[in-house]
């Protein structure tokens, strides 16, 4: 049975964490430990998880490195620790209990996956479909769609992918240097496929994920954090990566200012700036 590490990244909301991490702990696929990564909390994250849960272990960042590096520090780590594979899970997710099994069976299925992501449900209509494993995307305007239904991927979500090993050796963890927030899972699966590993999605792993819990929705930030990180996306992978800014920023733009989000617009503006 190949051995798994299950890495879980923290940033504030400890409570959310720790119903993650119970849904895990009940997990059916016997070979796997857990691993959290705290990202520099400003609450008392690190207190409550130990208190908790002192039998998990814990690695603090020492600053916020974003959703990419934070997750790879515990990625390092498993790897490290000779992990086969590496499941990544928002910590504002619950897993069902044969989620990581379903995710392994499929993986071993087929040595040429690099990556298998869970079918995600929305947590407030638990047999409602937010995201079949991943999405595509179209480097023509910057569009980024969710997946609901089977059908081919561009990359598997970050929210929850089982990552291989060899896979990762081959072509890196998240490039944390580009990519803070949103986009850099994208940029994986890209860099997976060009390196010839293939995508699938586990339709028996079932998370329920919560959407930006840590900011939350409309917050700005969000706009300003996938301004730069699509924007520094495109310029990688783009034809013609002016075209593609200057028409994802222009539906960007139109819609906030439309709809009187005035703030929203101007965070998009400082994304620009910014990548």
């Amino acid at each position: 049975m190949k051995r798994v590490t299950v890495v879980v990244l923290n940033w504030n909301r400890w409570p959310d964490t720790l119903a993650c991490l119970a849904s895990l702990q009940a997990q059916d696929y016997s070979n796997f430990n857990v691993l959290i990564v705290d990202n520099d909390s400003t609450d008392d994250s690190v207190k409550q998880i130990r208190a908790t849960m002192p039998e998990i272990e814990l690695l603090q960042s020492g600053a916020n490195l974003g959703f990419g590096g934070g997750c790879n520090v515990g990625i390092t780590r498993a790897l490290a620790d000779g992990a086969d594979y590496v499941w990544l899970i928002n910590s504002d997710s619950t897993a069902d209990v044969h989620a990581l099994s379903a995710l392994v069976d499929v993986a071993e299925q087929n040595h040429a996956l690099g990556s298998v992501g869970s079918v995600l449900y929305e947590v407030d209509s638990p047999k409602q479909i937010q995201l079949w494993g991943g999405g595509r995307v179209r480097l023509c305007c910057g569009q980024s769609r969710h997946q609901t239904a089977p059908g081919p991927l561009d990359f598997i979500s970050g929210a929850s992918v089982l990552l291989r090993r060899t896979a990762l050796e081959a072509v890196g963890m998240f490039d944390q240097t580009a990519f803070f927030m949103y986009w850099e899972d994208t940029d994986l699966g890209f860099r997976l496929r060009k390196g010839g590993w293939q995508l699938a999605v586990a339709e028996d792993s079932r998370v329920w994920h919560k959407q930006s819990a840590s900011l939350g929705k409309g917050n700005p930030l969000l706009d300003e954090y996938f301004t730069r990180s699509a924007v520094r996306f495109l310029r990688r992978y783009a034809p013609v990566p002016l075209a593609s800014i200057s028409l994802m920023l222009g539906m960007m733009l139109a819609k906030r200012l439309l709809t009187g989000e005035l703030r929203r617009a101007q965070a998009v503006v400082k994304g620009l700036l910014d990548a």
